[in-house]
């Protein structure tokens, strides 16, 4: 193995700083929908808080491997929770805002198992080769065709519900209509304008975080990678927060409920 330049220990420095940012981000972000479920008892806030756990712990896992080098186990760890399984959470989030309680229940069983199958799948799945230490290691190249399956459908089919969810939402807002898909599901609006663009930012954090795996397995761009990372949560935070302004308050007469 060859000695470090200057440059490379930069990016790896940058890219651990960046991908420990990550972390806490989503850390900030789950504690944020920990707390509204605990004071709402809202099923999407308990299926996002899951999200963001899964997604600061593949974080924490990145942040080791950029440190430390990667490994078979922090690349497990990293593709399970942050390629395969943490978007459908996110997803199901949004299943019960536009749908309802009872077509929420009904996905979430099935998620449950499809996150312990692939959970399952992933840990024993034999490696095409090495896990190389010091350079950012691609499912392509190391996971045969069923790992990367799961990927694609746990991330791909996840991130176009959230992204259609979020602009539906955005559309029916400004049209002065239901944000909703059932009437089973309701929402407290304070400022429809301001739910609008978070909905927005929620879709456009979407795009952001499913552009990055795309850039991961075909450019292997270390930096641009982990970057896209951090921005794809922190938008998706910001459009949380913003929603939360728009919907989180208290009624009054003046609140539409809708």
């Amino acid at each position: 193995m060859h000695s470090k330049s200057f440059l490379e220990w930069q990016g790896l420095v940058i890219n651990t700083a960046l991908a420990a940012t990550s972390a806490l981000v989503a850390l900030a972000f789950g504690l944020s929908t920990l707390d509204r479920w605990l004071r709402r008892g809202r099923r999407q806030d308990f299926a996002w808080t899951v999200a963001m756990a899964l997604f600061g712990f593949a974080s924490l896992a990145l942040w080791w491997a950029q440190a430390r080098g990667w490994s078979d186990a922090s690349f497990r760890i990293f593709f399970a929770l942050g390629a395969v399984i943490n978007v459908p959470w996110l997803a199901l989030g949004t299943v019960y805002l536009l749908l309802g309680t009872r077509i929420g229940d009904i996905v979430g069983r099935w998620l449950l198992g499809l996150t312990g199958f692939s959970l399952g799948v992933i840990l024993v799945a034999p490696l095409k080769g090495p896990v190389l230490s010091d350079e950012f290691p691609t499912a392509r190249n190391l996971f045969g065709v069923l790992p990367r399956i799961l990927a694609a459908v746990g991330s791909g089919v996840p991130a176009l519900i959230i992204f259609i969810g979020a602009m539906w939402s955005a559309v029916s807002l400004w049209r002065g209509k239901s944000p909703t898909i059932t009437t089973e599901a309701t929402r407290e609006v304070r400022s429809p304008r301001a739910l609008a663009t978070g909905n927005i930012l929620i879709a456009l954090g979407t795009v952001v975080l499913s552009a990055s795996g795309t850039m991961a397995g075909r450019l292997g761009k270390d930096t641009a990678f982990v970057a896209s990372l951090l921005a794809g949560i922190s938008i998706l935070f910001l459009g949380f927060l913003v929603a939360t302004y728009a919907t989180g308050v208290r009624p009054t007469r003046q609140n539409l409920i809708i």
